[in-house]
């Protein structure tokens, strides 16, 4: 991996969990920020300088305000459109920007002063990488395809639609994916011949929750599929024996009232927050899906399965920031987290339209990075790359369901490590 793409990588990383210690509390009485998600897309890593990027300007959603679809602090929502061309012209790849999640009413309001709950902060361009490039050397199958990436401001994976007036807050991330929709379908979507809807970690989850309402919105002759990378979010036991992330998404679902939003197929016969866990949700999913994942995710590692809140010694703080300082029980524990998520899969995989690459990697995010999407070292399963992977599963070139033997046989990786 390109030593300059590890550094940004890594201080990326840093930042986003130094200001998790400064932020607001999570739920559990910590304090950390709400941005606590690791979003290695937005670093925009790449090795070309600035001037070699295609950086694709903001749109503000103005037919938003008026039916309320707007973000944590009242704003308007947004989107970044590079428009395809040739035979391009008519299909549309929609990302969904990731960037965690608020789970109490103190962290939703701090949220609002980030990029994450007001678009007054959002950057005003982005560089398109990886599955959002515009160079076929780059991203051979999407290239040419109108991309687009929405971004996610209502702190709940575009779910919510409820408000707190005590607190001017607006959850209403459901309004923001109806209204988005709805201005791509004005500007040329609803003629699409083909459409994929993508995300990375909590855009990951979110194109998940949303993948068959996509399918809805457009014509029936239209070829739709939908892809989540790094969006597989466990339900596992942290190293006390708890549950932190099931803690933390059950106030997600709390506090923005998720109850009615969620699968009615789960929440039939499961708890609200089982419902917001993909490993209850992807089998029931009709569209064709892609699932795209590191079996040692990174973000479930540092704020899942190892954060500091459990691990109050630091005992697990040199083995999470760099593999090769656990010993034989941490890399157990790491195993059997890799079993249950391709346990969780299993039904998922049995699908002759669904797609699956657990690489067994220790990363997060892997289709917008340009090193792990498709570059000459990039990560590999079955000889393939993930860009390679994705492009003939979405094409039907071939079936992929490529599950990566346990760590360490992977030599193709871009393991994250941590100073």
């Amino acid at each position: 991996m390109n030593s300059f793409l590890r550094i940004a990588a890594v201080v990326s990383f840093l930042w986003l969990c130094s200001v998790v210690r400064s932020g607001s509390t999570d739920g559990f009485g910590n304090v950390r920020d709400t941005d606590a998600e690791i979003s290695f897309l937005e670093s925009q890593l790449s090795a070309k300088p600035p001037s070699q990027l295609l950086m694709v300007p903001l749109t503000l959603i103005q037919a938003a305000g008026s039916k309320g679809a707007v973000c944590l602090d009242g704003t308007l929502p947004g989107y970044h459109l590079h428009r395809g061309s040739g035979s391009g012209a008519n299909r549309w790849l929609i990302q969904l920007e990731g960037g965690g999640w608020c789970n109490t009413r103190r962290s939703c309001i701090f949220r609002k002063t980030t990029r994450r709950g007001s678009s007054k902060y959002m950057e005003k361009v982005l560089a398109f990488t990886g599955i959002l490039s515009n160079k076929p050397d780059e991203n051979p199958d999407f290239f040419n395809w109108n991309r687009v990436k929405l971004r996610y401001c209502d702190g709940a994976s575009f779910t919510g639609d409820s408000q707190d007036e005590s607190s001017q807050l607006y959850y209403r991330g459901q309004r923001i994916w109806q209204a988005a929709m709805e201005e791509l379908l004005s500007k040329g979507m609803q003629k699409a011949e083909q459409a994929l809807l993508s995300g990375c970690s909590a855009g990951g989850l979110a194109s998940i929750l949303h993948c068959d309402q996509f399918k809805d919105l457009l014509p029936g002759t239209t070829k739709v599929k939908c892809l989540s990378d790094a969006g597989m979010f466990m339900d596992a036991v942290d190293v006390s024996g708890g549950h932190s992330l099931r803690k933390m998404f059950q106030g997600v679902v709390t506090v923005q009232n998720l109850q009615k939003e969620l699968s009615t197929t789960c929440t039939k016969h499961m708890d609200p927050t089982s419902c917001f866990f993909p490993q209850n949700l992807v089998s029931n999913i009709k569209t064709p899906m892609f699932l795209l994942n590191a079996a040692y995710d990174a973000w479930q590692v540092q704020e899942s399965l190892a954060p500091p809140s459990v691990d109050l010694s630091g005992s697990w703080k040199a083995c999470k920031s760099d593999h090769s300082h656990c010993n034989s029980s941490q890399i157990q524990f790491f195993q059997d987290f890799r079993t249950q998520m391709v346990d969780a899969v299993k039904s998922f995989a049995t699908s002759t339209h669904n797609g699956v690459f657990i690489n067994s990697c220790f990363a997060h995010c892997q289709s917008e990075r340009q090193d792990t999407w498709y570059a000459p070292d990039s990560p590999t399963l079955h000889g393939k790359t993930v860009a390679k992977s994705v492009g003939d599963w979405y094409f039907d070139r071939t079936t992929v369901k490529a599950i990566d033997c346990p760590y360490p046989c992977d030599k193709t990786c871009h393991n994250l490590i941590f100073k």
